[in-house]
């Protein structure tokens, strides 16, 4: 039977109902055990919940299914990650670690040695891999502030400098880092390396935020990349980096528009039940219109990201200009629903009883990674107007 709207295909209702009953039977009990800030589950907690996501094919799900992952579409990642993001770890932990965790897709960009021996042992491990492109020079321009550089003497590279706010760099197996190879300032002056494990010159030191999953500092003092751990061609890393951002932005913004959904959920809820003033919460207007607001930004948010996703599946449109579109309406409409959660809730939405307080803060931050609302922003405006290219 038809319907007057778009929906989403039956194979991705499916998926999301899915992955909202393991969320439910397997995630939320697991990590309800834990302390408030918790950021990851003891291993004796996480490996059978891993077992489980791997025997339902919910592992790895952006890497390609013949390296082992569950190679969905950047619409069906958009679907899980709003419902993996639903625990108090989500916003940067989706499903408490339990899919695995994907390698970038940029080494899809390298060679096929590079794919066997980085990408498909990270799949089958699920570990954490990290991404190093911002520097204490700015993270939102990396074409022109990054200043770490790479000089190539024979057959390696000799890597100096430093990076910041890299997320996932402790006992990462390897990572992705960009270095200038060419002139200051130069978009193809940026090359695109592997460093594998922990090598010798390397450091790292962790800086506290107001989550408590807290980001690094990585400093590179000559430290040798052999020729081989070049991903693409010298001078050409800045198009990996594109690859991985903007494709990136998209289960980036699903996410905070699964939190914010569940804590709407949790103040609708209170609502019903919270009796001041000889009327429940829910018959007053202001509450009726923080509820209603909420709801409204978050399905016009959603459909955004689905776009998004969409254009990127089909291979239509600017993807470039659709994702960042989606990552600032996302972010901030999650910001402001979480917000008037917290209001709807009053003293009890600021306590570490309930998740929201924790998503107040690790939202804040959403605005800012993977590229600040400004940016995005800007971006647009230059797409429109024909400037500053």
């Amino acid at each position: 039977m038809g319907t007057d709207s778009w929906e989403l295909p039956e194979e991705l209702r499916q998926l999301q109902d899915t992955v909202g009953r393991f969320m439910a039977a397997e995630v939320k009990p697991a990590e309800d055990r834990l302390p408030h800030d918790a950021y990851e589950l003891p291993a004796e907690a996480l490996e059978p919940l891993q077992a489980k996501a791997r025997e339902i094919g919910l592992w790895c799900l952006r890497s390609p299914a013949e390296h082992g992952g569950a190679g969905l579409s950047l619409l069906g990642q958009a679907v899980v990650a709003e419902e993996a993001a639903k625990c108090r770890m989500g916003a940067y932990v989706p499903a408490c670690g339990a899919f695995g965790a994907d390698p970038p897709n940029a080494i899809y960009l390298g060679t096929e040695e590079q794919v066997q021996k980085y990408a498909v042992p990270g799949i089958r491990q699920g570990k954490k891999i990290y991404v190093a492109i911002s520097e204490s020079s700015g993270g939102a321009d990396p074409a022109r502030s990054i200043r770490a550089r790479a000089v190539r003497q024979g057959d390696k590279y000799l890597l100096n400098g430093s990076k910041m706010w890299i997320t996932g760099a402790q006992g990462a197996d390897w990572g992705i880092v960009f270095a200038r190879t060419g002139e200051q300032g130069d978009r193809g002056g940026i090359s695109c390396f592997i460093v594998n494990g922990q090598p010798e010159g390397m450091t790292m030191k962790p800086i506290p935020v107001i989550r408590s999953y807290s980001p690094y500092e990585i400093t590179f003092k000559d430290v040798e990349i052999p020729l081989g751990d070049r991903l693409g061609e010298e001078g050409k890393g800045f198009a990996v980096c594109e690859k991985w951002l903007v494709e990136g932005r998209i289960p980036y913004a699903a996410g905070t528009i699964g939190i914010a959904q569940a804590a709407l959920q949790i103040a609708i809820d209170w609502a019903r039940e919270r009796e001041t003033f000889r009327s429940k919460l829910a018959d007053k207007q202001a509450v009726q219109w923080m509820v209603a607001n909420s709801e409204i930004e978050l399905r016009a948010a959603r459909l955004l990201v689905y776009q998004a996703a969409w254009i990127a599946d089909l291979g239509r449109g600017d993807l470039k200009v659709a994702s960042s579109i989606a990552k600032v309406v996302a972010t901030e409409t999650a910001g402001r629903v979480v917000d008037r959660c917290i209001q709807i809730l009053g003293a009890l939405g600021v306590a570490q009883e309930l998740p929201l307080e924790r998503w107040y803060r690790e939202l804040r931050i959403k605005r800012i990674g993977e590229g600040p609302s400004e940016v995005h922003r800007m971006v647009l405006a230059r797409q429109l107007l024909g400037v500053g290219r």
